[in-house]
């Protein structure tokens, strides 16, 4: 695979194989993985949650309980300085969602300076390969704070992985005192991509006529695969739903070949979308009916196949009893179409 990275003053973007995959709007109030030192405004015990003055017009949301069992920290009470991280950005009459178990992310390691958990990659499947980084994140750690051991931790040296601990730790102890620090696009796609390899940084130049043209059918609700069908892509407030349709002409004899030909390039065409337009929380894919559990199996497959190359979180759950498939992808910046109506 052929990856480029376009980083520019208004854009980043990447392309895999001259297939846009990701682009990235440079705007100066998203402030998503940040860091910043609220005031708590005021507490909602119903909700079990406290809403966090972070300079906004609009207070943040801070869930009082956090995920993670081995979180470290207090209680928190009205009027109280805290340290907290946005998670999600504002979004409608929502305040940003905030988060006190802050994580400060490496190209092998994320840093979790309230937390002791130590964690693997969810995409090393291999449980030698986890049963050993996970003893090299204890052993890095020392119990003094968390780590999340990321794929690309995989083939790399202790030391070199030891060394990026250190970097974080600096960095933390640069937040600690109070020194603002932003995270920039450029910085979190060279931090991502970087592992996975890079072909070649393109700086300051518009994107090519075609990546252009992929951009700008990105807006579009309806997306043709390459032997006729077709995806139609539908985002609602609560979920997104993806429809796959065959061509006007498979009604031939081999139908079922057509089926899964045209599920198995709605498959990598879903996943290019879906990174592109940054879609996020609740994924519904409505594939063409297939006959057996074992093309179920191989479109379940290639769909996981696909999404590998994606650097944010994503999870397929499988097929429901309506079979449709169910999948949910972490939000970490607003969707391409949230920026393109600003």
């Amino acid at each position: 695979m052929e990856r480029t990275l376009y980083l520019n003053e208004d854009f980043c973007a990447v392309a895999e194989d001259q297939r846009l995959v990701e682009y990235i709007p440079v705007d100066r109030n998203d402030q998503t993985g940040q860091i910043l030192r609220g005031r708590v405004q005021r507490m909602m015990p119903g909700l079990e949650a406290a809403f966090v003055d972070i300079g906004r017009k609009r207070a943040g949301f801070l869930p009082l309980k956090e995920n993670s069992s081995s979180f470290q920290s207090g209680a928190v009470h009205s009027g109280d300085e805290v340290l907290v991280q946005i998670r999600k950005e504002e979004k409608g009459e929502k305040g940003a969602f905030l988060t006190r178990d802050l994580s400060i992310a490496g190209s092998f390691l994320i840093l979790m300076p309230m937390n002791r958990h130590i964690g693997v990659s969810a995409r090393i499947t291999d449980e030698a390969d986890r049963k050993r980084l996970t003893e090299t994140g204890r052993k890095l750690s020392g119990g003094a704070f968390g780590l999340v051991m990321r794929e690309a931790a995989l083939g790399e040296e202790e030391d070199a992985l030891r060394a990026e601990v250190v970097t974080l730790q600096e960095r933390w102890e640069r937040i600690a005192r109070g020194e603002a620090e932003s995270v920039e696009p450029a910085e979190e796609l060279m931090r991502d991509y970087q592992p996975r390899g890079l072909d070649a940084i393109v700086r300051n130049q518009p994107l090519s006529a075609d990546l252009a043209r992929q951009l700008s059918e990105a807006e579009n609700r309806r997306i043709r695969l390459p032997h006729g069908g077709n995806i139609v892509i539908d985002q609602c407030e609560a979920m997104t739903v993806i429809d796959v349709n065959s061509s006007s002409d498979a009604g031939g004899g081999n139908r079922r070949g057509t089926v899964m030909e045209t599920n198995l390039e709605a498959c990598r065409e879903i996943m290019i979308q879906t990174r592109l337009r940054n879609l996020s929380g609740i994924l519904i894919l409505d594939m063409i009916d297939m006959e057996t559990d074992e093309e179920r199996r191989q479109i379940l497959e290639a769909l996981g196949n696909a999404f590998r190359q994606d650097r944010i979180k994503t999870v397929i759950h499988g097929f429901t009893h309506l079979g449709l498939i169910e999948m949910t992808r972490k939000r970490s910046r607003p969707a391409l179409s949230e920026k393109v109506k600003e």
